[in-house]
């Protein structure tokens, strides 16, 4: 009865470092590809079930940190694209000021060009 507990638990621990090792493997290979980190894809990626990654607490700090990366990453890029998108509403409204006021000068001109046609006619 020991011998069966004891291969028991040699295989059990040997099915646990397999597991290890691919979810290892599978990040290592999400991390090549560029793609996201997180408990699903690294589970579908290796075949190992999400609730082995949460319960392995090695391979849960180290997505974990991948997600904490990816996460700030993203904080980066929207706070960047705010500060673009601010950047655009300056710009438009500065050309908005520059089209009112080219505008308004188009329209003094047009008084003047009447005005020095009607001079030219009376002139006639």
């Amino acid at each position: 009865m020991a011998d069966k507990n004891l291969t028991l638990q040699r295989n059990r621990e040997k099915q646990r470092e397999k597991a290890h090792n691919k979810a290892m493997e599978a990040i290592q290979e999400l991390e090549a590809a560029g793609k996201a980190i997180n408990f699903s894809s690294v589970g579908k990626q290796s075949g190992v079930s999400r609730s082995y990654l949460y319960d392995d607490e090695s391979v849960r700090r180290i997505i974990e940190e991948y997600r904490t990366v990816s996460v700030q990453n993203e904080m980066n890029r929207r706070a960047k694209y705010d500060k673009t998108s601010h950047s655009k509403d300056v710009i438009i409204k500065a050309k908005d000021k520059r089209i009112a006021r080219l505008e308004e000068e188009n329209r003094k001109l047009k008084a003047e060009l009447m005005n020095l046609r009607g001079l030219l006619y009376e002139s006639r």
